[in-house]
């Protein structure tokens, strides 16, 4: 336990400059006496480190002594920072002793190397809980999203959306990477709304010459656990192509948005003034919800379980509506 303590003080000397015994004491659970005698022992074994007792006093070693007692360099420290310490803490009694030796550990680094592995630390989640089974993607725009996490750089990406295949492009504002049971997935803004994407989708990423628009404050963590919680509230979603008049196609597709995943694609009009629009909806219900009520400005090409539930809706309110027109007809109802 005290060679334990003795490389912590050394490691804290080395990190933080001068430090009070009161500090050290506090820092490693012992006693003011404690500390001096372990400074003491330090110095015997040649470490040039020293005490001055009284109100300016402290520990310190002697200036410009440095010992490199990792070993590690700047990616290394960052790789084990990012995956050590940010991981899923679900692991009965790892994770006290985890954080503990990588305290210890960021106090022994390089002072140059702190910030870089902080920096990353802020930016990046490591999250081993499943959705379901999944295989090992491939990702290979990683590097470049990766570049622009570290140096906060704004990144134009071009995205593969849902079954359909379909890419659109993305101007984002990365706020940081989360890995998820072997996926990775991008957190960032499109024009200023947090959303998500799965890193294996996007076919090609620039990093741009511009400061990505980052909050100061963010919570990386606590953000993905938002996403993620309405993620899993609404399943995958629901990839739908549709025909959309021309003339209707911006009102519609402003009200529908509220019920879609993700930002629709639309192709320029065909000769008949009709445009198509692939789009992924909450679900099947919220597709059906919203589109109904758009009448016969709005044709779902696809998927066949939609268009039943159009057409079953569709049929039900004909129906309600000539059985109110036959009572009233009758005399049996008021139409209004």
């Amino acid at each position: 336990m005290r060679s334990d303590r003795l490389l912590a003080i050394l490691m804290l000397l080395q990190s933080r400059g001068r430090l009070s015994a009161g500090e050290l004491a506090e820092r490693l659970e012992v006693s003011r006496r404690t500390i001096y005698r372990d400074i003491e022992a330090l110095s015997a074994a040649g470490v040039p480190v020293y005490a001055e007792r009284g109100r300016n006093g402290g520990c310190a070693l002697v200036p410009g002594y440095r010992t490199d007692m990792t070993g590690l360099s700047t990616d290394e420290a960052r790789a084990l920072f990012v995956f050590a310490g940010r991981g899923d803490a679900s692991t009965p009694g790892l994770e006290p002793a985890l954080r503990s030796a990588l305290r210890k550990l960021m106090a022994a680094l390089p002072a140059g190397q702190q910030p870089d592995v902080d920096h990353a630390m802020r930016r990046v989640v490591v999250d081993s809980r499943r959705w379901g089974g999944r295989d090992q993607e491939d990702h290979p725009a990683l590097p470049v999203i990766e570049d622009a996490v570290w140096r906060d750089r704004r990144v134009r990406i071009r995205y593969r959306h849902g079954r359909d295949g379909r890419p659109a492009t993305y101007t984002l504002d990365p706020y940081g990477l989360v890995h998820k049971a072997n996926v990775w997935y991008l957190i960032a803004a499109h024009r200023g709304e947090p959303r998500m994407f799965r890193v294996s989708r996007v076919l090609d990423a620039t990093v741009l010459d511009e400061t990505a628009d980052r909050p100061a404050d963010l919570d990386l963590e606590d953000l993905w656990q938002q996403l993620r919680s309405r993620f899993e509230s609404r399943g995958e979603g629901l990839d739908a192509r549709l025909l959309v008049r021309a003339e209707s196609r911006d009102r519609i597709l402003g009200i529908a948005r509220g019920q879609m995943v993700d930002e629709p694609r639309c192709e320029p009009a065909d000769a008949d003034g009709w445009c198509a629009v692939s789009a992924r909806f909450r679900g099947i219900l919220p597709a059906r919800g919203v589109l109904l009520g758009m009448g016969a400005e709005v044709v779902v090409v696809s998927p066949p379980e939609l268009r039943k539930e159009m057409l079953t809706a569709a049929e039900a309110v004909l129906a309600a509506y000539r059985d109110r027109a036959e009572r009233a007809t009758e005399g049996d109802d008021n139409p209004v």
